[in-house]
Parts: structure tokens; C-alpha cells; sequence
């Protein structure tokens, strides 16, 4: 294995919308860990926002204790917790926008992104449809490139499609996209420490179509993506229905799922782990990841809000770094 040096260590963290709970969860996140370990931490943020959030919090020494990076800036007069505001919006994105381009510079290993709102980038007039669209945006990749996988409750789950309606991700869907979310999602697991993957594919229809008897979508999607991925190699299971394989795991477990929508692979992992998920956007040549939360706008600025999403998919990159070079799977 190739040597580490401190670029290779360095995870970037963004404070995510202003007025949600971005601020304080990515503080509190800060305080948790160890002092070598926020040492490799660099934080993206509005500044003035930041200062006086860790005032609140009782935090001050914490941020005075890492590397901070001007962005997204939003002034302390405009700061309105639990307020949907295209200021706050815009913010959110212009300081994950920094700390991917950072990452793409090789000044960071990774990133860590704080919980956005999506109405109030919306009305900020940015087209978003999640971080892995943002990341494939800054990246100059096609936006059918990059993907979510949500990890939590002992599942990792990796979507075809997002958020869009059903009919339009139906659309969408064709074995190549599902061979490369597929892909794309063993190289993560990989580099997550799994080296050789079980995969399983949900299926499109219910019992996935049980042949045509509920359509041709997997006689004609699905199933030559599972052929075709089996040849590469890769120990892939399905396509099957998504409550089959998901009832069965406890004795037949599979490391990696594949969900063709939406709600497919969002309802197990929030059962699971509703405040605990993590997001990772995959595919690109930024690993970024973030909460399975949102910004949740009704605690914002009372400092109730538990870090531990964030905190975990913070130490999940630290660990990577401090063991890994490259994005390079891990074996």
C-alpha cells in the first residue's frame, strides 16, 4: 500500500442550510470527535452563522479549534433558524459546491455535507434534485452518473432512480442504468472495506413482474442486468421483490441491494435508522456523503438536534482516509 500523507487524511465537513439544524449537528459533530481526528476535519461554512451558533452551544473553543472555510457566507442579521429561505438555500449548495471542487483539487480526501432544504434552494432558483446531481454538476459528469446509496440498520441500498415521479423514473429505467448503479455501488462497498460484495436486485414491479404475468419491465430490464453483471464476476441475486429479499435478510444477507425507486430503498433504512442513516452520492470521482435527514426545521436554533447521523458518516470517511491513498477499493 502506497504511504498517507495529511492531504490524504483530510475530510471536508459543510454546514448544509443556515437556518436548519446544519450548524449545530456539524459543531456538535466537531465536539465528538478526538482532537487527531478534527484535526484532518476542514469546515465549509458561513462564518458569521458558524461564530454565533457556537456561542449558542457553547462551542467556541471547537471552532477555534479547526480549519474553517469562508463559503456559502450568509450574515448573522440574516440568520433565521427554522425559516425557509432562498439566502439559506444557496448557501447550503455554494458551500458544497466549494468543498467538492476542494476535493477535486486533491486539497481533501472527501466530503462530508450537512443536511440541505430542498424549497428553499428551489426558491433560490438553483435546479437541485439531491447531492449526488450537485456532484455530478461540479464534477462535469452526466447526471444519470452518479447515485445514492443510503447506508443504515445494517443495510446499504443504492438507487437507480431518485426523486422524480414514478412514471418518469420508469421512463428512465434500462439495464444500463441499472448495471451502472449496480457498478458503481460494489466500487463503494469496496472502498467501504466489503471487498467482493453480494448483491441483490429489487425488482420493477411487484415479485418482479413474476415473469409477464405483471409486465415486460424485468423480463426486458432487470433481468439481462442481473446476466450481465453475473458475467463480470460480481455474486449478483434477482431480480426479485423487494419485500422477498428484504424479509430474508436476516438469514440470507446480501451486502449491497439495489432499489429501482425511490421509496424502495428510502422506507427499509428510515425504518431502521431513522436519525442514523448516512447518504453517500457515488459514481463520481468525489465521495461524498451526507445525512439520511433532512434539515429539520422545526427544532433548528433550540439545540435539540442530535449529531449522530452526521457524526457517523464523519467518522465513516475519517476512517477511510487514515487507511486508504487512493479512491482505490479497498481489499
Amino acid at each position: 500500500m502506497a504511504g498517507l500523507n495529511a492531504r490524504d487524511s483530510c475530510v471536508a465537513l459543510t454546514a448544509g442550510d443556515p437556518n436548519g439544524v446544519g450548524p449545530e449537528i456539524a459543531l456538535k459533530a466537531l465536539a465528538a470527535l478526538t482532537p487527531e481526528q478534527r484535526n484532518r476535519v476542514t469546515l465549509f461554512g458561513p462564518v458569521e452563522v458558524l461564530q454565533k451558533t457556537a456561542h449558542l452551544l457553547h462551542l467556541r473553543d471547537v471552532l477555534s479549534s479547526i480549519t474553517l472555510v469562508s463559503a456559502g457566507e450568509m450574515s448573522a442579521q440574516l440568520h433565521a433558524p427554522g425559516k425557509v429561505d432562498p439566502v439559506a438555500g444557496r448557501s447550503a449548495i455554494e458551500s458544497a459546491t466549494a468543498a467538492i471542487q476542494a476535493c477535486r483539487r486533491g486539497e481533501i480526501d472527501s466530503v462530508v455535507a450537512g443536511p440541505h432544504h430542498e424549497t428553499a434552494i428551489a426558491q433560490a432558483g438553483i435546479a437541485f434534485s439531491g447531492y449526488p446531481s450537485l456532484v455530478a454538476s461540479v464534477c462535469e459528469q452526466p447526471s444519470d452518473s452518479v447515485f445514492l446509496m443510503l447506508v443504515g440498520g445494517g443495510l446499504r441500498i443504492v438507487h437507480v432512480t431518485l426523486h422524480e415521479s414514478v412514471e418518469i423514473a420508469l421512463g428512465r429505467i434500462r439495464t444500463e442504468l441499472v448495471i451502472a448503479a449496480t457498478q458503481a455501488g460494489v466500487m463503494a462497498c469496496q472502498r467501504l472495506g466489503v471487498s467482493t460484495p453480494r448483491v441483490a436486485l429489487f425488482g420493477i414491479n411487484p415479485h418482479a413482474s413474476e415473469g409477464t404475468l405483471f409486465g415486460e419491465h424485468d423480463v426486458n430490464c432487470t433481468v439481462p442486468a442481473a446476466l450481465a453483471l453475473n458475467q463480470t464476476g460480481l455474486s449478483v441475486t434477482g431480480p426479485m421483490g423487494a419485500d422477498v429479499l428484504l424479509a430474508n435478510h436476516a438469514t440470507q444477507p446480501h451486502d449491497l441491494y439495489v432499489a429501482m425507486f425511490h421509496d424502495q430503498g428510502h422506507i427499509p433504512i428510515k425504518l431502521l435508522a431513522p436519525q442514523g442513516a448516512s447518504a453517500f452520492s457515488i459514481g463520481a470521482d468525489v465521495l461524498l456523503a451526507s445525512t439520511g435527514h433532512g434539515s429539520a426545521m422545526d427544532i433548528a436554533g433550540t439545540g435539540q438536534a442530535k449529531p449522530d447521523a452526521l457524526l457517523r458518516s464523519l467518522r465513516m470517511l475519517l476512517s477511510i482516509a487514515s487507511v486508504s491513498p487512493s479512491p482505490a477499493a479497498v481489499s
